[in-house]
């Protein structure tokens, strides 16, 4: 099954993520199917393509609990 899940990045103690899409199975940074986005908790900056994101949604991916935060706060800014 493929999830929608953050892949962590940057630097020791300054933790900056990339939204993937991944199957469930490979490990937290393993190599993704496709990048859509980047989350950095240190400024709370969030950018995600909304378009893949849905598409892969509809296809039949999973986001965890976080990616699904980090859409419906896109899905508020865009209306």
């Amino acid at each position: 099954m493929l999830k929608i899940r953050l892949k962590r990045f940057g630097r020791k103690k300054q933790p900056s993520y990339r939204i993937v899409v991944i199957d469930s199975r490979k490990p937290r940074d393993g190599r993704p199917v496709e990048e859509i986005g980047f989350y950095s908790p240190i400024n709370n900056k969030s950018q995600i393509n909304l378009k893949k994101a849905k598409k892969r949604i509809h296809e039949g991916a999973q986001p965890t609990k976080k990616i699904q935060q980090i859409i419906n706060q896109f899905e508020k800014q865009n209306s």
